[in-house]
């Protein structure tokens, strides 16, 4: 019998059980969720564009107790699952390499500020609800990523760092305190991990189960501005970009870009193309020390904007996303990045320029120690782009590629865990495997 086959006494099953409105199968569907924004990076557009690998049916639980009803449904008759949020995941993390259900997890969608003052979420809650909840009772959720329409669920089995991370650090620096988890062991139950325990389950695509809901820390809220600042040349940029580690209050984030990536910025500020731009969300109190700093570099204050949704805006424009409104601007020709971070941005960049032949542009953000920087060229094959990891290796830049699917933190702790939550390997097939690119150095910057 066939995977298909199979899925489709699966879903039976699942439609008599829980509704049969719970279960879809149309053809343009199965493609959509079957994608995720891995056509970012042109490697991954090339092995596993939109179309290529389709799961069988869509499964759409509303409760947790529903998810881990449905794994044991699947696990008896073997059949594999991938778990998704609203797939806006850049690593493939979640194509049905081998068919079978795709498990939409939107419906779990409760959010809960508790009384100890962390949040208590739904898999499938989107990270824009989250936040609006959290300042409605005065928190500041700890981390959010750029992709502020992602789930929560999304965001910490396949996300890493984001706004708040200089402060922090990443999802696995104790943002997380508490998940509740679906094995994939035919048992029908759910799994509470606390503290240290949560780590086989952050950053590992779902491959130890899948997580049905989070607990997350939050902080007292504070005021936030969003502080625009020009400079003629990277080194003035970068002069202030580094004090901001010496603030009173960390900023929230600090993005920066060469005049290359600035015309196609996202942002109602009035930016001068032919300036370096950098982009800071920073406490009140510390908004003055900021600028003063810009004025001494040599650079200018363009806009001060206190409304809580301009954060937003600017939060919208960091990490990987200022290399989409790129792509998005220039689609008749094909840019990559490489994740990449280190002092070298603060002191020598061009070095870091070579590694690529041009041109090679620069997007960056600050970590909590160090410079975390977005490599930018013109791509032409997947040797080029993994010729590069060496070459950055040589001048002690640390480099993690955005262009290969597999789980590539704590991978022998996430093996491990797997073959006991997930016996079969039916969860997330072809994420883990021996065979990737591991990168322990996903950290880069942060601490």
């Amino acid at each position: 019998m066939t995977t298909s086959q199979r899925t489709s006494q699966v879903t039976a099953l699942v439609a008599d059980r829980l509704g049969a409105d719970r279960v879809e199968t149309d053809p343009a569907a199965l493609v959509k969720l079957s994608s995720d924004w891995s056509r970012m990076s042109p490697v991954l557009q090339e092995k596993v564009p939109s179309g290529r690998y389709v799961a069988d049916a869509i499964v759409r639980p509303r409760t947790e107790q529903e998810v881990a009803d449905v794994l044991a449904v699947a696990y008896e008759h073997d059949v594999p699952v991938v778990p998704r949020g609203a797939g806006t995941g850049n690593y493939g993390q979640a194509t049905p390499f081998t068919g079978g259900i795709i498990l939409d997890l939107r419906g779990l969608d409760a959010i809960e500020v508790r009384a100890d003052g962390n949040l208590r979420a739904g898999a499938g809650a989107r990270m824009t609800r989250i936040d609006k909840v959290a300042r409605e009772a005065g928190r500041d959720l700890w981390i959010f990523p750029s992709t502020k329409g992602s789930t929560i669920g999304g965001f910490i089995g396949g996300g890493s760092a984001g706004t708040g991370t200089i402060e922090h650090g990443t999802t696995s620096d104790g943002f997380v305190t508490e998940l509740t988890v679906a094995p994939m062991d035919g048992s029908g139950r759910l799994l509470t991990v606390t503290g240290e325990e949560t780590l086989p389950y952050i950053h590992a695509y779902g491959v130890t189960g899948v997580v049905t809901s989070v607990v997350v820390r939050t902080d007292p809220a504070r005021d936030w501005v969003a502080v625009y600042a020009a400079f003629d040349s990277w080194d003035a940029m970068v002069s202030v970009h580094r004090r901001l580690l010496d603030l009173p209050v960390l900023p929230r984030l600090a993005s920066g870009d060469e005049p290359a990536l600035v015309p196609t910025l996202t942002t109602n500020v009035q930016l001068d193309p032919a300036q370096h731009s950098l982009r800071v969300i920073a406490e009140a109190s510390t908004v003055a020390e900021i600028e003063s700093l810009v004025v001494a570099a040599g650079g200018s204050v363009r806009a001060r904007l206190e409304d809580y949704a301009a954060t937003d805006l600017l939060s919208g424009m960091s990490y990987n996303h200022p290399v989409y409104f790129l792509q998005r601007a220039h689609r008749d020709r094909s840019w990559f990045h490489m994740e990449t971070g280190g002092e070298l941005y603060w002191s020598d960049a061009d070095r870091v320029r070579k590694v690529y032949d041009g041109p090679v542009w620069l997007h960056l953000e600050l970590m909590g120690n160090a410079p975390l920087a977005m490599v930018v060229a013109e791509y032409v094959s997947e040797e080029q782009v993994l010729a590069g990891i060496p070459r950055f290796d040589e001048i002690g830049v640390g480099v993690h590629s955005p262009h290969q699917w597999y789980v590539d933190r704590n991978v022998e702790l996430v093996t491990a865990v797997a073959r006991d939550r997930d016996p079969k390997g039916l969860l997330n097939q072809g994420k883990l495997t021996d065979h990737a690119l591991v990168d322990t150095r996903i950290n880069i910057g942060v601490r």
